[in-house]
């Protein structure tokens, strides 16, 4: 087994708190367990959210999800449903949702720092009327994420604030990326493919398969 590069580890949560302290009345006070008027209206602004997810054994998983600002329907204060839009077709998200379905999401909104995260118990829903009011391009979604909503809360804008994600001033120029083509060329080490023929592949699919 490798050795772990790591010597000194926080093992309990006693240990947690005397390094980290207790949260203030304010973070404590919060959370909600539905969406209220506030969090529907953010969730009407997001374009985009992270969704954990997690197997039986425990082992986790994040994906993103994003559309055009308010693609996730909220049914009502208790319910919300995120429309599965065609990707990669390795369903981890959704394998993990039959064998676990507790998840965590957070909806972000560009520009603003501050996040909602809303956590709750997972289904795949096939409701054909339902999914009727999530086409975009006459096409409907073959399934949704329904979620039931356990407690929701704004986080603060601290990790964005530190990071500047949302000022273009930080952002790299593009030359400098990382080439998605070049990294899937590298790991998957298919014969025959070439970064040319990965790059071609993910421009056609962002320009014939979103939908």
């Amino acid at each position: 087994m490798m050795n772990k590069p790591f010597k000194d580890f926080s093992q309990t949560e006693e240990e947690l708190r005397t390094l980290i302290g207790f949260p203030s009345e304010l973070v404590e006070s919060k959370t909600i367990t539905y969406l209220d008027h506030h969090c529907e209206e953010y969730i009407s602004k997001s374009p985009f959210l992270v969704i954990t997810s997690s197997d039986s054994s425990g082992k986790g998983d994040v994906s993103p999800r994003g559309d055009m600002p308010g693609f996730v329907k909220v049914i009502n204060e208790n319910y919300l449903v995120i429309p599965e839009r065609p990707g990669n077709k390795r369903i981890d998200t959704m394998r993990n949702i039959l064998a676990n379905p507790n998840v965590g999401l957070l909806f972000m909104i560009p520009g603003l720092g501050e996040t909602l995260r809303v956590n709750g118990k997972a289904y795949l829903v096939k409701d054909v009327d339902l999914l009727e009011q999530m086409s975009v391009r006459g096409r409907a979604p073959l399934l949704g994420i329904g979620v039931e909503i356990e407690e929701c809360y704004i986080h603060c804008a601290k990790a964005f604030k530190r990071s500047s994600l949302w000022e273009p001033s930080s952002w790299a120029d593009k030359e400098t990326l990382p080439s998605a083509a070049k990294i899937i060329f590298d790991h998957a080490g298919l014969p025959g493919s070439s970064t040319e023929s990965i790059e071609e592949r993910l421009k056609e699919g962002y320009s014939k398969r979103l939908y």
